[in-house]
């Protein structure tokens, strides 16, 4: 592996803004030494390997919001930062209908290695910016595909918690009265399907709100239009973080 290489990226590293910005799924990269799994050249580019469209709404949202964001820089298929060890689908041998050669198999060992590698600088960057200031919120940025194993998602927009709503239902709040998107709470995904791992590590174990943003991926498949799906989020994330600030203000 090239000396050079982190499997974790800071942007904006001294933003003052309310929130930490993080994309566990940000990048397609397959570097040394895992290459390419044994993927095919459609799987390694396809959703399967990375939320499309979500680098580059969680790069404009750190410039908008002039906060930090912690990304990834090696495909999920390697290892999925938003899951534990023990989660199957943290290492896959199979995502959707693509089959991963090189996660067929592994020992235990070889998943440790992984998770030493990839998963453990990733979550303990992000503790470090969390513990080097005050914030008023953890958002992660995701996307997903219009249909998932041959059904049609109707949702274009989601707002998901782990154990903590107020963001998510201050966010959906907005939205549903915008009304440009069709918006839902904790849909495609939550919290029973394993998808908040990131938001229960570093925000409710820390006491932290949080909120994970799920985008239809067609809607932000280039950078012109994830930097307008940015723009449209921050009334919503504005209220979001407005909702847990008031509520942190009445507790003091």
């Amino acid at each position: 592996m090239a000396e050079s290489w982190e499997p974790v990226e800071v942007t904006r590293a001294e933003g003052r803004g309310p929130v930490v910005l993080v994309c566990e799924h940000a990048s397609r990269a397959f570097p040394q030494p895992w290459g390419d799994l044994g993927l095919s050249a459609e799987a390694a580019e396809s959703h399967a390997a990375w939320d499309i469209g979500a680098l580059d709404v969680a790069r404009a949202l750190a410039a908008l919001l002039d906060s930090p964001l912690v990304s990834a820089r090696a495909s999920r298929l390697i290892y999925d930062l938003n899951r534990p060890l023990e989660a199957p689908d943290a290492i896959p041998a199979q995502s959707e209908f693509y089959t991963v050669p090189g996660n067929a198999g592994l020992s235990a060992q070889e998943r440790r290695q992984r998770h030493a590698a990839l998963h453990d600088p990733f979550h303990g960057t992000l503790a470090d910016v969390i513990a080097g200031r005050e914030s008023d919120a953890l958002v992660t940025i995701h996307s997903f595909t219009p249909v998932y194993r041959g059904v049609k998602r109707d949702v274009e927009l989601g707002f998901l918690y782990h154990s903590d709503d107020r963001m998510a239902e201050a966010a959906l709040a907005v939205e549903r009265a915008k009304g440009t998107y069709r918006a839902a709470l904790n849909e495609p995904y939550a919290a029973s399907d394993g998808v908040t791992y990131t938001l229960r590590k570093h925000g409710d174990a820390n006491g932290l709100p949080s909120l994970m943003i799920e985008i239809r991926n067609d809607l932000i498949d280039t950078e012109a239009r994830a930097r307008d799906m940015a723009v449209h989020l921050m009334p919503a994330l504005a209220a979001a973080i407005a909702a847990v600030a008031e509520d942190r203000q009445a507790a003091e």
